[in-house]
């Protein structure tokens, strides 16, 4: 595993529910296995430990996510595009913006300090975006 980039990698983030939920789920089925394997374990309490042998707790190898990630959008058939696990954080950042987060809160929840990071790299401005600021301009100009 690799060390976090910078300090404000290690942070803490609210999410829901429907994301906690299966979370605790996969974890009482990670106790289950270390329970079973005992020793064979690797036990560096990784949430995404592998749960087969011969590594079990081990992180999974990027490569084989990516691999299953293409996998998956080649059977769907619907998304033409050379997609990543990275390019899931850029989705997620777009659809907070999309959405009227304040551009400090999806900083915090990225990590970054400098704001010219999050907009230069993550907040592609979509259509729908656009069309709502040119919309409010035209409100002001016809209450003034």
């Amino acid at each position: 595993m690799l060390p976090p980039k910078t300090n404000g990698s290690i942070r803490k983030i609210d999410v829901e529910d429907e994301v906690i939920n299966p979370l605790h789920k996969h974890r009482l089925k990670q106790k289950e296995i270390k329970l079973q394997v005992g020793k064979e374990y690797y036990d560096k309490d990784f949430v995404f430990g592998r749960l087969n042998a011969p590594y079990f707790g081990y992180p999974h190898f990027i490569k084989t996510i990516e691999n299953r990630m293409e996998s998956l959008l080649t059977k769907t058939r619907a998304i033409n595009k050379r997609l990543t696990p990275h390019s899931l954080r850029h989705t997620h950042t777009s659809l907070l913006a999309e959405a009227g987060v304040e551009l400090l809160q999806i900083m915090d929840r990225l990590g970054h300090t400098e704001d010219e990071t999050t907009t230069q790299v993550y907040l592609h401005i979509t259509k729908d975006r656009k069309k709502e600021a040119s919309q409010k301009f035209a409100q002001l100009m016809r209450s003034l």
